[in-house]
């Protein structure tokens, strides 16, 4: 038998730079040796280092540059944590349209999204989708790096909403939500979220965009997101018929004491019902109860695909 591997052993910490390493290191024009400044500057949360490597990053490329230069050291600037210095640097070059437009703006998106600046970041996306709006839907972001090096990512459509949302403009956020035209589930989501910001739509309105979103869902199978669209077309003021009806068709199918409960207890002809699931509901456990049935069937097809 083979003896076991020893353990690795752990990687040793940086040893801390010296104030004359330092000071070497800040003088050069190597903007790959500053960005690895910046990191360790920002792991160490020592700002008077990084402010002195923002300073240095501002006049170190003054304007004219190419634009890959723009970018990289615009770029190194948000290792350093300083968007607003990006955004300065960035503002040096204006690319016309093409390819160098596209990462201009999508730099300048990053940039404005760590700075907290809504409106420029919104601007961005705006012109990014300037020729073609439905382009945001398929255009993914990234928004968070883990610890394991994956990296999350969102349409760029849901980002812009995010952006005209948090400065109050809900229907330009709903109406770009109803112009992307995505299909499936996240599709269904984003009909589901514009009926939620459109202020002034009317009951009938609302209801049938909400219909379309329940047909991508349930074309798609995302049963716990039909079950919430049927809620939101159930609690409309006045509700429709039709869909207290599918809504409590699903609950007996999904076994759903508490969604039938909800509407039961909205009509005095269903008293008696209403007690019984409130027993039920009291009883976890209970057949019936609101404790998932691992042995039950997935819900049929309410509604035919589209």
């Amino acid at each position: 038998m083979s003896p076991a591997p020893l353990p690795t052993a752990a990687p040793l910490p940086e040893p801390p730079l010296s104030e004359a390493a330092f000071a070497a290191r800040l003088a050069s024009d190597d903007l790959a040796g500053l960005d690895d400044l910046c990191r360790r500057s920002v792991a160490k949360d020592d700002l008077p280092r990084l402010r002195r490597l923002r300073e240095r990053l501002l006049v170190l490329h003054p304007a004219p540059q190419p634009l890959p230069l723009v970018l990289a050291n615009a770029d190194v600037l948000l290792s350093c944590r300083a968007p607003q210095a990006a955004l300065q640097v960035l503002d040096r070059y204006g690319p016309g349209p093409g390819a160098e437009r596209v990462q201009w703006l999508l730099l300048q998106w990053r940039a404005a999204t760590a700075g907290l600046d809504h409106r420029r970041a919104a601007l961005a996306l705006e012109r990014l989708s300037a020729t073609d709006p439905a382009s945001l839907s398929s255009l993914l972001l990234p928004i968070l790096r883990r610890e394991d090096g994956t990296v999350v990512s969102r349409p760029a459509v849901e980002l812009l909403v995010d952006h005209l949302e948090s400065r109050g403009l809900r229907r330009a956020a709903a109406e770009m939500l109803l112009a992307s035209r995505q299909g499936g589930a996240a599709g269904a989501e984003q009909l589901q979220r514009a009926v939620r910001l459109f202020d002034s739509l009317s009951a009938a309105e609302r209801d049938a965009v909400l219909e379309t979103a329940l047909e991508q869902a349930a074309a798609a199978g995302a049963w716990s997101l039909v079950t919430e669209i049927l809620d939101e077309q159930a609690d409309l003021d006045p509700p429709t018929a039709r869909a207290i009806e599918r809504r409590l068709r699903l609950s007996g199918r999904l076994d759903d004491a508490y969604g039938e409960w909800r509407l039961r207890r909205r009509d005095p002809a269903a008293a008696a019902r209403t007690r019984q699931l409130e027993r039920q509901l009291r009883s976890p456990q209970a057949p019936g109860g609101h404790a998932p049935d691992p042995s039950s069937p997935s819900p049929s097809p309410l509604l035919p695909s589209p």
